[in-house]
């Protein structure tokens, strides 16, 4: 199943690529040479095509308006982030009401009705023309709300909400009383959107007054794969995917893990932009560096030295047997290139294109990421070489 996911998400590689690029760079605080990866925010939902993946310059929102009849578009949008219910005020102790008269029913439902009131009257007097909220709505607040044309989000989770706060340059307010307006968010546009003829809506927060703060929607539709599409007739094995809403989730996690390498690589780079050639190439010319250095050392650590240079070979070793080539002899032959022409650009032909040279093939890691493969794999070898002794489980 993952390598059919991996085949649909290489299908819009470039696509999802110039989307991860323009996210980081619209978060990207270049002149620290910083990405804080916390501003963009990954979301998906089944349906669609995987071409429709987009970047929006703000925030979505899996809510939609608390009532049907609110407006679906709000243009320059003041929008009032609260964590305070539309609920009236419960004690902290036990009590019981009784009621045994209509007089006094409708008391209580007057009082009831003017802390309502009271709530949605503080909102509009600050200017809100939207309420985000981080809890639930009375359904007698909901129909006020809907009444003094209060479009109101219900529901609304605390991370989304802190990254609301930060792309309007709105204020969290945990209590009516604390609203003003200086503590409203902004947004150019503020709507909800429904996909094709199924239930699902979305609010899409955008142009807000802080832009660094963007989204990466992704979509991705039903699909099943047939035996002909993916096989030979000869060949006796076949991939039927049955659980159609099984392989939806699992294509927009796989598109989700896509984007995050993606983001990870366009980061390194606005870190620091120097790069290393892929395909293997930088192992074996860091093998024959190693190798050349192990002549220096006249004692026993030359071995450790040229057992060092022939664990940086396996690299490029794997790469060539998974591409089904011969791994001693592809490796051997690289290897030899790069010494005779002094190249250090030479590896692994994986994508069979007819050359060696990974710099014709635009074939490159960063340079940030290869040190932290390389540096990780050799801790993770000199703590293994520090344990005396293994325990096995019949010693217990």
């Amino acid at each position: 199943m993952p390598g059919g996911s991996i085949i649909f998400v290489n299908r819009c590689k470039r696509h999802l690529a110039e989307i991860s690029v323009k996210a980081v760079l619209s978060v990207a605080d270049l002149e620290r040479k910083d990405v804080n990866l916390d501003m963009i925010k990954v979301e998906g939902k089944v349906g669609g095509k995987l071409e429709d993946t987009e970047l929006i310059y703000g925030i979505t929102v899996d809510k939609d308006m608390s009532h049907p009849q609110m407006p679906k578009q709000i243009e320059d949008a003041k929008i009032a982030i609260l964590t305070c219910p539309f609920e009236p005020p419960k004690p902290k102790t036990k009590h019981k009401v009784d009621i045994d008269t209509v007089e006094k029913f409708q008391t209580l439902r007057l009082q009831e009705q003017k802390y309502f009131d009271d709530m949605v009257q503080k909102c509009k007097d600050v200017g809100a023309t939207l309420v985000i909220c981080q809890w639930g709505f009375d359904d007698e607040a909901n129909h006020l709300l809907m009444h003094r044309n209060l479009p109101a989000v219900r529901w609304v989770g605390g991370v989304e909400l802190e990254l609301i706060a930060i792309a309007t340059g709105g204020r969290i307010v945990p209590r009516f009383q604390e609203l003003t307006p200086e503590k409203l968010g902004r947004a150019g546009l503020v709507r909800e959107k429904s996909f094709g003829t199924t239930k699902d809506k979305m609010l899409y927060i955008e142009h807000c007054a802080n832009s660094r703060a963007v989204t990466i929607f992704i979509r991705g539709g039903r699909f099943s794969l047939s035996p002909s599409i993916w096989f030979k007739p000869t060949c006796l094995l076949s991939f039927v995917v049955d659980d159609h809403s099984l392989g939806n989730k699992m294509m927009i996690e796989e598109t989700k893990r896509s984007i995050h390498d993606a983001l990870c690589v366009a980061r390194n780079l606005i870190r620091n932009k120097s790069i290393v050639y892929g395909g293997g190439s930088a192992e074996i010319s860091c093998s024959i560096a190693v190798e050349a250095a192990a002549d220096k050392y006249p004692g026993v650590e030359q071995y450790a030295i040229r057992a060092f240079a022939d664990a940086l070979d396996s690299v490029p070793m794997a790469l060539a047997e998974n591409s089904g080539l011969q791994p001693i002899e592809t490796l051997s032959a690289v290897k030899s290139q790069q010494i005779k022409e002094n190249n250090p650009h030479y590896g692994i032909d994986c994508n069979d294109v007819g050359t060696n040279n990974m710099r014709e093939q635009d074939v490159f890691e960063t340079l940030i990421g290869k040190q932290q493969q390389i540096l990780l794999a050799t801790q993770v070898v000199k703590m293994i070489l520090k344990i005396d002794d293994v325990i096995s489980p019949s010693d217990y």
